[in-house]
């Protein structure tokens, strides 16, 4: 016995591939997120080396990002050496300029979650919408060797 379905209020159908079953997701959007970085950092003392290797502290590690309400950070460490992170974060003008001097702090110096040889993931912000245009993200260690850190960073419309 053929499965049937009602093609429109008064013609039925067998399934086929001609005539597949209709299928609609109910109540759900798509999420719409981009890759914006993937990288491999060596970890050092060096408090602002952000994870392009950047010392220069006005550089943006993430440029053009105003249209994500949220960043996700996921990275693998190969260490278990103390290590911080910080994320700072700014405005730019329709230029790309930033409006002022500086960065707003958004995530102070905190110790970096996980082990040696572990995934781990960090919201940017975590509990708030960002919709910042540019993002600074540094790392260094506070003890231990220098080790490799893999990051991806994914933005969320």
């Amino acid at each position: 016995m053929p499965v049937r379905f009602l093609r429109n209020a008064s013609e039925l159908a067998d399934v086929s591939m001609e005539s597949p079953l209709p299928v609609q997701v109910a109540n759900a959007k798509p999420v719409p997120a981009d890759t914006l970085l993937i990288a491999t950092t060596t970890i050092t003392t060096d408090a602002n080396r952000d994870l392009l290797s950047n010392t220069a502290t006005e550089l943006p590690t993430l440029d053009g990002c105003g249209q994500y309400r949220k960043l996700v950070w996921f990275y693998f460490r190969t260490s278990d050496a103390a290590t911080n992170y910080r994320i700072l974060a700014r405005a730019t003008d329709h230029n790309g300029a930033p409006l002022g001097t500086g960065w707003q702090e958004i995530v102070p110096p905190t110790t970096l979650p996980g082990g040696a040889n572990s995934w781990n993931r960090i919201e940017i912000p975590a509990t708030t919408d960002g919709y910042y245009d540019q993002y600074r993200v540094e790392v260094w260690r506070t003890g231990g060797s220098d080790y490799s850190l893999t990051s991806k960073i994914i933005g969320v419309r």
